[in-house]
């Protein structure tokens, strides 16, 4: 991996990410936005695959639109956990 595809995979995980902190209204700060977005990415890269979805646009824009679809339900998924984690602690 270049430096080059390191810091895109960073600048569309970091974008995505805090796109999709913005729609779930949460917080994680910036590193945790390169997180969600990064792992979003995978999610999403999966699901379209496996669903034989193309992505709205192409190049990097559609690249960010996978990404933050997927850091959305990684959100989704990570609300829910804590939900649960709460109502099992009363």
């Amino acid at each position: 991996m270049t430096l080059e595809t390191f810091l895109l995979w960073v600048v569309i995980g970091a974008v995505a990410g805090f796109l999709a902190n913005a729609v779930m209204r949460s917080s994680y700060g910036l590193g945790g936005d390169v997180i969600i977005g990064v792992i979003g990415a995978f999610i999403g890269g999966w699901l379209f695959r496996d669903m034989r979805w193309h992505a709205p646009l192409n190049g990097i824009a559609g690249t960010i639109i996978v990404a933050f679809i997927g850091a959305v339900i990684l959100l989704g998924v990570l609300r829910m956990i804590r939900s649960v984690g709460r109502s099992r602690r009363v």
